[in-house]
């Protein structure tokens, strides 16, 4: 029996889900890629690009297109979609899988502060560095923009338009993953003392993690929002074997 698939993408994990379920006889895979960059690479298959308009614009869109199963492999901090997609779902009773890669953790030669905030972040920064590497994209600057005494390598896929009003602030545009030679050669270069970050987990952009450790450097970790409670994979090959078990119970 043929089943229509709507795949929240955007991450390493939908594109490659995409990939894999490209070809596969019956199937009929949409991803969906929110547009926050202005170039997106684009999935296998179809692809639409842009927002849905709320729960009401994603059930609607999950009536017209006829869609059978959704999969959120959205980025662990896309905290909105996620529960927008629950709601949605279980409104149009339509099954729903969370593909998410699995968290960072922290060993024991790791220094890191978790906050689950960037304005608790800036309040560390305040006090404890003094040339900052921002990796957390270009949306999420403001809170750090009064720490007028320090100094900022932002870097980010696009770029910041317009860039936050900061005292001392270099832009890096730059897309993972990011090798350990470059990572400890950007550090070292730029004589940075502290790394802030979200806690996205996977390994296109884990290097500088490795790095910091080597270096003895600090990391301020955004520790993830919380999802509405779901059926999760961690990996696309366990999305693809949920895909499968529904297209089983459907003959």
């Amino acid at each position: 029996m043929s089943l229509s698939l709507l795949i929240l993408g955007g991450t390493s994990e939908g594109y490659a889900l995409a990939a894999a379920l490209d070809s596969a006889p019956g199937l009929r895979v949409i991803s969906s890629l929110a547009g926050r960059t202005a170039t997106p690479r684009r999935p296998a298959g179809a692809c639409r690009i842009g927002g849905f308009g709320g729960i009401d614009g994603l059930g609607a869109y999950l009536a017209t297109e006829r869609i059978d199963a959704v999969i959120d492999a959205t980025h662990p901090f896309a905290s909105t979609m996620g529960w927008n997609a629950a709601a949605a779902c279980d409104k149009a009773g339509v099954p729903l899988l969370r593909l998410e890669r699995p968290a960072w953790v922290a060993g024991d030669y790791d220094r890191w502060a978790e906050v689950d905030n960037w304005q608790e972040a800036a309040g560390i920064l305040d006090y404890a560095a003094n040339r900052v590497l921002l990796a957390l994209g270009r949306q999420d600057l403001d809170a750090f923009t009064p720490l007028r005494h320090l100094w900022f390598l932002i870097r980010s896929v696009d770029a910041p338009d317009p860039l936050p009003p900061f005292a001392h602030a270099e832009v890096l545009l730059a897309r993972g993953p990011f090798s350990l030679d470059s990572e400890r050669a950007l550090l070292g270069a730029r004589a940075i003392d502290t790394i802030v970050c979200k806690n996205s987990g996977g390994t296109a952009t884990d290097a500088k993690l490795t790095a910091a450790r080597e270096l003895g450097l600090r990391v301020i970790m955004r520790r993830r929002p919380k999802r509405p409670p779901l059926p999760t994979a961690a990996t696309p090959d366990e999305a693809v074997t949920w895909v499968e078990r529904l297209r089983g119970e459907d003959r």
